[in-house]
């Protein structure tokens, strides 16, 4: 990764500024995050920056493992990176691309002082899933630009090491953000152009293919939409038996395929959509709702379809409970404040001057404000979801 790409980047405009533009600009990378990757270098520079965290407990056990012995790294990292999977979707994204980016950023010191070791490739497929890790955070920040510049650090791996599942789940990162920001015909693009360098049998196989089901139901090509359902159905049942189901590589198979429910969503097959989405919750998420919950974004998000779809058959009262529910969580990652703010902006529209609209729009704006200290930016709607 060149440095050089976040140096030149341009600061973020003004915070006042709505996260509602579709099209946000390649080049546009958060004052923030532009600070904190000058701060900790992501070159040949990371050993001295790694001296600023030598108390970091992370730090402290990577040091001491590879002063025992420097090939235990590599099984540490892999370690490391099957924690950060499982609980990259439960705890705020900041705060995992903080420790992400300790972590990669000592992987990346480790690589620029070895030479040809047995286990380099095997150093340099790890610096890679973190670097998807960090895009999977970054993305959940709602900093995209700095989310596919380390997508574009992940492919560069995979091709490096011929790996190329890892370029793939970068794929599926890329085609979502495009897809949360109202973008539906790139979104099946990136996600048709993921599914061609891997075969099916993968997760990633049946993930991309559900995507790509999901962008074109959003774009209403009911065709591409029913041609795409059928192979991640095909996907699915290609999948070996204890296919992970919870973490950032994993598949939700309580629907057949995945983002069922959102597609019959923008199809306008409302009633199915809400039967769907019932479904899910029931079988996936309710369950966590009781207990600790593994995935609280994917809860949500689940939720605020449920409400999008009942306000779309007129059941008011039964899709503002949904929303409540679904901004009572503790993790508003970006892509769950874009559906939500597309339930306040139906809402608005459909059910203008009611109680029920009333309360949920204080609710919507509150969450905004609460996360923005923790968050630069939030989406408020995005338009072209409707």
């Amino acid at each position: 990764m060149d440095l050089e790409i976040l140096e030149k980047a341009p600061d973020r405009k003004s915070s006042a500024a709505p996260y509602n533009v579709p099209n946000v600009e390649m080049g546009q990378v958060g004052e923030v995050l532009r600070r904190t990757f000058l701060k900790h270098g992501i070159t040949a520079a990371a050993m001295p920056v790694l001296q600023a965290h030598e108390n970091h407990r992370i730090i402290q056990a990577l040091d001491a493992i590879a002063s025992d012995r420097l090939t235990c790294i590599v099984d540490s990292l892999g370690e490391l990176i099957d924690h950060y999977a499982l609980t990259i979707c439960a705890l705020p994204p900041a705060d995992m691309y903080d420790e992400l980016l300790m972590v990669r950023s000592y992987a990346s010191g480790i690589l620029d002082r070895t030479g040809r070791v047995p286990w380099r490739k095997e150093l340099i497929l790890a610096t890679g899933w973190i670097s998807h890790l960090l895009a999977v955070a970054a993305s959940d920040m709602g900093e995209h630009a700095a989310a596919r510049v380390w997508c574009a650090d992940a492919e560069r791996r995979s091709r490096e090491v011929g790996h190329p599942e890892l370029a793939a789940w970068s794929s599926l990162t890329k085609a979502m953000i495009a897809w949360y920001q109202g973008q539906p015909r790139q979104s099946a693009m990136l996600s048709a152009q993921g599914r061609q360098t891997v075969t099916p049998g993968t997760v990633v196989y049946a993930k991309l293919a559900s995507q790509e089901m999901r962008a074109a139901a959003m774009a209403g090509d009911v065709d591409r939409m029913t041609r795409a359902r059928h192979s991640a159905r095909q996907a699915i049942a290609a999948l070996p038996s204890g296919a992970p189901s919870t973490g950032a590589f994993s598949i939700a198979l309580a629907e057949d395929p995945p983002y069922t429910a959102t597609s019959l969503l923008f199809v306008g097959r409302y009633q199915e959509a809400v039967t769907a989405t019932n479904q899910v919750i029931q079988t996936v998420y309710q369950p966590e709702a009781r207990q600790r919950g593994e995935h609280p974004s994917g809860y949500a998000r689940s939720l605020l379809i449920l409400a999008l779809a009942q306000a779309a058959l007129g059941q008011l009262d039964e899709s503002v409970a949904a929303g409540h529910a679904a901004l009572s969580g503790n993790r508003p990652a970006w892509p769950t404040m874009v559906l939500a703010g597309k339930l306040d902006k139906v809402l608005t529209k459909d059910f203008a001057d009611t109680r029920q609209t009333t309360e949920y729009h204080a609710r919507y704006q509150a969450t905004i404000g609460a996360s923005a200290e923790n968050r630069p930016q939030h989406p408020s709607r995005i338009e072209d979801l409707g």
